[in-house]
């Protein structure tokens, strides 16, 4: 049967990102915004990995899975960010075919890892207050390693999986994604193939991927939420309650927006809408989770400090050796 699409539906050989294109106001505003908080988030980030990487007292499990996440969310921010800073700067909003699924390749892989990671360092939580006995014994180098590798593995294949469908469709309607980056949903809503088969996979990954780990991450904070309000004095209860109250805001943060993004047809799709919820869980999250995850730690900010007193020292002792 001969296709109700004209011969040239695969001949889009670049898309042109939205986003940005009708915005006559603001641009200065959103240029210095989007540059502050990708800089914060860069040297944060770069920060606390220099820091648990230098420091011996921070070789511990949970310093490891928050050196992956940082790790992570300069790349996550890296994939976004500078794309739609270029568009907004020299109003280039075009991106080859081959650019627009490599950035969501990456996008994905990328978001589906750091759910994991969520996880992982729930669990690490989990065990650190509820368990402590058995703690060494279970979080070992060995079990973070296997946990950080499978996070980082799940979220390539997720994303191979995604990226691999989208990609088959033809795109002949129109080559403008509605959005300031490649995603799934505008992508599928320019499409001329049928996309059944991407919105039930989308659907159903989606809860083993995204979902199963967002329930975990909840379960084990209220676990140790309940431990903490049955067992701790007044004023360590306190803190443990500010600590996961934080965490929990940044996994709700980061899943709300995933889960109306892609959990929903595609037809509801809506540019003002979707674009909030871009920069919530491309910008935002990973600029907040230095702050709330790390720099809010006392062992990190006394590792801090050690190192750059121990960077001074080392300039001083350069220079009276100069002298």
């Amino acid at each position: 049967m001969s296709s109700p699409y004209p011969e040239n539906q695969t001949s889009i050989r670049e898309f042109i990102l939205l986003g940005f294109v009708n915005m006559t106001q603001g641009k200065t505003f959103l240029i210095v915004l989007f540059l502050s908080m990708y800089t914060i988030c860069f040297l944060g980030n770069s920060l606390i990995i220099t820091v648990a990487v230098l420091n011996p007292s921070l070789h511990t499990p949970m310093y490891f899975f928050l050196g992956n996440l940082s790790f992570l969310d300069i790349c996550y921010i890296s994939v976004t960010v500078p794309k739609m800073l270029a568009d907004l700067w020299v109003q280039s909003p075009g991106i080859s075919f081959m650019g627009c699924a490599a950035q969501m390749y990456f996008l994905i892989s990328l978001a589906g890892a750091e759910g994991f990671l969520l996880a992982s360092m729930a669990l690490d939580r989990y065990f650190a207050i509820c368990r402590l006995l058995v703690y060494a014994r279970l979080m070992n180098k060995w079990t973070c390693f296997q946990l950080a590798a499978i996070s980082w593995i799940c979220g390539f294949l997720n994303s191979s999986l995604h990226t691999a469908l989208t990609f088959r469709l033809s795109f002949c309607i129109s080559n403008g994604i509605s959005h300031f980056f490649c995603d799934i949903p505008p992508l599928l809503s320019i499409s001329c193939s049928d996309t059944t088969i991407n919105e039930v996979a989308l659907f159903t990954v989606g809860v083993l991927v995204g979902f199963s780990p967002f329930l975990f991450t909840l379960v084990s904070y209220s676990l140790i939420l309940h431990a903490v309000l049955s067992n701790q004095q007044k004023g360590q209860r306190h803190k443990a309650i500010s600590t996961c109250v934080s965490h929990v805001t940044v996994v709700i943060m980061f899943y709300g927006s995933g889960i109306f993004t892609y959990f929903r047809p595609t037809s509801s799709y809506s540019l003002e809408k979707d674009q909030l919820v871009g920069v919530l869980y491309n910008v935002i999250t990973p600029t907040l989770n230095p702050i709330i995850y790390s720099l809010r730690n006392k062992d990190v900010k006394m590792a801090m400090w050690k190192l750059i007193m121990k960077e001074h020292s080392l300039l001083q002792c350069r220079s009276s050796r100069n002298n």
